[in-house]
């Protein structure tokens, strides 16, 4: 009965992040905005890129290295996406003049899938351009299936040029085992997450075993075959597995990356960096912390109760 109600809770949180007139409504109410800020504090790096880069500082300090990304999606005007591509070229500016230990992370929707796919590349390439310059790694997240297919074919086209694009992949999604052997022969770093958005019926592998079995099987493919990877999880048992992998497979500290989201389970990433393992903490920072809140208490519903202790406190 518990577990029913967690996952109703979860799926109502999922939808929920997708209402467009909700998100907009507490954007647009300066108390409602304020009121609930409070509980995505907890996750994100700031409103700004400047308090962002203060937290990114201190991990650096601590033996972490970081991503970050400036919040967005579906922007729906070229004038918005293109101040969204120029957020992230300001990134890569300050990762080089204040030598941080960061890479970059984005949605395409945000910088113009949403309009059209040639907007989006060219948004994309002018922002690889100047990453590349420094060797600054661009990672391209998933958003919802619908335009998965755009997404990697964006990807594919973009590290033909750029060798600093990494693409993510949702193990939940059937189709991912077709992705993957495609993305694979890429030179791009994957990013296996489990996935987080609400799918179609039998699009998609619901949280259990059989989605654990099939994240690991991505990543024991990943390593065994000497190619870069992202471990995002704060599954620990997943963790644990795929350390296990490690000391088989033995790959470079260059190869792997265990991740996870700021303010999420981050004493599980403090002790495999201790361990010697290679850690990464994700930034996210903006106004647009609506989605990723809600589907950050989506993955730990009960997580709702610790941002009701943090609104009133």
């Amino acid at each position: 009965m518990e577990k029913d109600l967690l996952l109703m809770g979860a799926n109502a949180l999922r939808k929920a992040a997708l209402n467009e007139q909700a998100k907009e409504y507490i954007l647009s109410n300066e108390v409602v905005f304020k009121t609930i800020k409070k509980a995505a504090d907890r996750y994100i790096g700031g409103e700004t890129l400047d308090e962002t880069i203060v937290k990114v500082k201190e991990q650096n300090k601590q033996g972490f290295k970081c991503s970050m990304e400036f919040m967005g999606e579906n922007t729906l005007t070229e004038k918005e996406a293109v101040e969204a591509t120029n957020e992230f070229i300001r990134i890569t500016h300050e990762i080089k003049y204040q030598k941080l230990n960061s890479t970059i992370s984005l949605d395409l929707s945000h910088i113009g899938l949403s309009i059209s796919r040639d907007l989006c590349l060219n948004n994309l390439n002018l922002i690889c351009q100047e990453a590349e310059k420094e060797n600054i790694e661009i990672t391209i997240s998933a958003e919802n299936v619908a335009i998965t297919n755009a997404i990697i074919e964006i990807y594919k086209t973009a590290s033909k040029t750029y060798k600093n694009t990494s693409i993510t992949l949702q193990a939940y999604l059937h189709r991912s085992k077709d992705d993957f052997e495609d993305l694979i022969k890429e030179n791009g770093r994957i990013r296996i997450v489990k996935g987080a958005f609400e799918t179609p019926k039998d699009v998609s592998i619901p949280r259990g075993a059989e989605l654990d079995e099939r994240y690991l099987y991505y990543i024991d493919q990943l390593l065994s075959r000497k190619h870069s990877c992202a471990i995002a999880t704060h599954h620990d048992v997943i963790q644990k597995e795929v350390v296990k992998l490690i000391e088989n497979y033995k790959p470079s500290k260059d190869l792997y990356e265990f991740e996870s989201l700021y303010g999420i389970q981050t004493q599980q990433l403090i002790h495999l960096k201790e361990q010697g393992y290679s850690t990464k903490l994700y930034f996210v920072y903006g106004k647009e912390w609506y989605l990723y809140l809600c589907n950050r208490i989506a993955e730990y519903p009960l997580n709702l109760f610790q941002a009701l202790h943090d609104i009133v406190n």
